[in-house]
């Protein structure tokens, strides 16, 4: 059954400002797949503290700038997800997935020679965002998440600093306000 309310794969959320949870402050997650099990995604806007060529050292020249392992959320971090946006869109190479358009998942165990000169962009990250069955619908009934489509430059851009606020600004309106929110309540 499909909710009017959840998330379709390649639509971002937006921690909602002054959300409670310190972790997710400003947090910017890619919605990777949302039905009646649940929803993952991954955060775009914060490096993993581990260095990518200290867990998988043949990709880390194949990752787009930055060239780090990003923290994908809470939910297994030990694990690894890799995003990987097709070259030539009429090719689907060995090991991808399509999540949404060009955009989709790579299986980091597909020979990295297969892998060079495939995807105009790789991203890598470890763990992931995860909600039960109905959670994430809940959450954005109750105002936590805010829903806004995605772009290329949102998911492999090179800015990490600030994505939240320039996603919240080119929304425009009540949206494009709440990116100069600030943590004192008298500023806001």
């Amino acid at each position: 059954m499909r909710l009017p309310n959840r998330p379709k794969p390649g639509e971002l959320l937006l921690a909602r400002p002054g959300m409670e949870a310190d972790y997710w402050d400003q947090a910017v997650i890619l919605v990777l797949d949302c039905d009646d099990d649940g929803a993952l995604g991954v955060l775009l806007n914060r490096e993993a503290e581990i260095e990518l060529g200290q867990v998988l050292p043949l990709w880390s020249s194949l990752v787009s700038p930055p060239q780090a392992l990003f923290e994908g959320g809470p939910v297994s971090p030990q694990g690894a997800i890799c995003l990987a946006q097709l070259l030539d869109p009429k090719e689907e190479p060995p090991g991808w997935r399509r999540v949404h358009g060009e955009l989709g998942l790579l299986h980091l165990d597909t020979p990295v020679p297969l892998v060079e000169g495939a995807y105009g962009a790789l991203r890598i990250f470890a763990g992931y965002a995860g909600w039960d069955s109905g959670q994430l619908e809940a959450e954005l009934l109750r105002g936590d998440w805010l829903r806004v489509p995605s772009r290329d430059e949102d998911i492999f851009g090179t800015e990490l600093e600030g994505l939240w606020q320039r996603i919240l600004r080119r929304q425009g309106g009540t949206l494009g306000l709440l990116s100069t929110w600030t943590d004192e309540p008298e500023l806001n």
